[in-house]
C-alpha cells in the first residue's frame, strides 16, 4: 500500500452546495471504512488506516493499493498533480439549517472515503502522496 494523507473534510467553512460540517461532527467515527476511487462503490482503491479530527478538519491516511488498476490510475493521477481531491460518503444524523441556504452538518455517520477529480469541499485535498 502506498500512504495517501489529506483532508477529506473541512471544518466551518461552506462546500460548493452550501452545507458547513462542524467540529466534532465525526465524533466516534472509524477507520474501517473503504477507500473509494470517484465514490463508486464497486472501484475500491485501498483502505483508510486512521481518521482524526484536528482544528481543520477531518484528517485522513489511507493506504492505496498499486496492485489494482484503478489503485494504479489513482497513484498515477495524484503523482503528476492531475488530480487531488478528497472526499466523503455518508449519513446524517444531526443537523440544522443554514441561514441563505445549506445545512449546518453537526453529527455525520462517516460510509466511505473517496479519491476525486471535483471534490465538494474545494479545500478537501491530498497532502502527501508515498
Amino acid at each position: 500500500l502506498v500512504a495517501v494523507t489529506g483532508y477529506v473534510s473541512r471544518f466551518d467553512s461552506a462546500d460548493r452546495g452550501g452545507d458547513v460540517v462542524r467540529r466534532h461532527a465525526f465524533l466516534g467515527a472509524r477507520a474501517d471504512v473503504p477507500l473509494l476511487w470517484q465514490h463508486d462503490p464497486t472501484r475500491p482503491i485501498g483502505r483508510v488506516l486512521s481518521l482524526s479530527e484536528d482544528g481543520i478538519g477531518l484528517k485522513m491516511v489511507a493506504g492505496v493499493s498499486p496492485e489494482c488498476r484503478d489503485g494504479l490510475d489513482a497513484l498515477a493521477l495524484l503523482r503528476s498533480g492531475a488530480i487531488d481531491g478528497l472526499s466523503f460518503g455518508y449519513r446524517v444524523k444531526s443537523a440544522r439549517p443554514r441561514a441563505g441556504g445549506g445545512r449546518e452538518l453537526l453529527k455525520l455517520d462517516l460510509v466511505e472515503c473517496s479519491v476525486v477529480t471535483l471534490p465538494m469541499h474545494a479545500q478537501a485535498r491530498v497532502d502527501t502522496v508515498g
